[in-house]
């Protein structure tokens, strides 16, 4: 009999939903900037509301505020969407300096612990941050 091996889903990045109130700035490769919001934010990437999408694969340099600092990393944008308010455009990093990771493992832990304080036991929406976040 044949065996065949169990197949391991990889795991997600835990994600935080910011709803377009961080607003970032996406310098584009020949140095002009263009404004928009972020939707989503993960350690992996995240999610923009921006006015005209920008083509997939384009790669860009973000700029946008994590606590007291200003992050501005690499990033790929990915195949857009349309939305309520233009257009969703989900985009992953390309090059994260260790100090800007860590800044943002930081933020969205406390943003996942906040979520999870806000919703009362039976009342929340479903979802769960992983547990080496609830520290």
């Amino acid at each position: 009999m044949t065996r065949f091996p169990q197949m391991q889903r990889p795991t997600r990045a835990p994600r935080v939903s910011l709803r377009g109130r961080i607003g970032v700035t996406i310098q584009l490769e020949n140095g002009r900037r263009r404004p928009a919001k972020l939707h989503q934010l993960s350690i992996t990437g995240g999610l923009l509301e921006i006015s005209n999408y920008l083509e997939e694969r384009s790669n860009v340099r973000l700029g946008f505020p994590i606590g007291e600092s200003i992050v501005q990393p690499k990033a790929e944008m990915l195949f857009p969407m349309w939305g309520a308010n233009g257009y969703l455009q989900p985009f992953r990093f390309t090059q994260l300096w260790a100090e800007e990771r860590r800044m943002l493992e930081t933020e969205i832990t406390e943003l996942l612990k906040q979520t999870v304080a806000r919703s009362a036991p039976g009342q929340g929406t479903g979802l769960r941050p992983p547990p080496f976040y609830l520290e």
